[in-house]
């Protein structure tokens, strides 16, 4: 992920925080997250000369790329708990 892609995400991510409050993503329709983020989206956009559409897309994109990097991170700390040995249990396996 590019800086300016970082960027983008912690700004929308922030601005998220104080819209969406404490709303549970997996039971709120992502038109409706989407709906209440337009307005950031819509001043990245016109700072970035994009169309709104692009910047959705490239929203959706590094979000998904964010995610991933952040549940392979997991996975790896889990891996080297499960290599350290003593008395815990074995929670991931290749």
């Amino acid at each position: 992920m590019t800086d300016e892609h970082r960027k983008i995400l912690e700004r929308i991510n922030k601005y998220a925080e104080k819209e969406l409050g404490d709303i549970d993503p997996q039971k709120v329709p992502v038109s409706f997250q989407l709906e209440k983020l337009k307005p950031v989206m819509q001043e990245i956009a016109a700072e970035k000369g994009m169309a709104l559409e692009d910047l959705f897309i490239l929203y959706m994109d590094i979000q998904s790329e964010a995610s991933c990097a952040s549940d392979q991170k997991l996975q790896d700390q889990l891996k080297d708990l499960n290599m350290g040995g003593g008395d815990m249990p074995l929670l991931y396996r290749d």
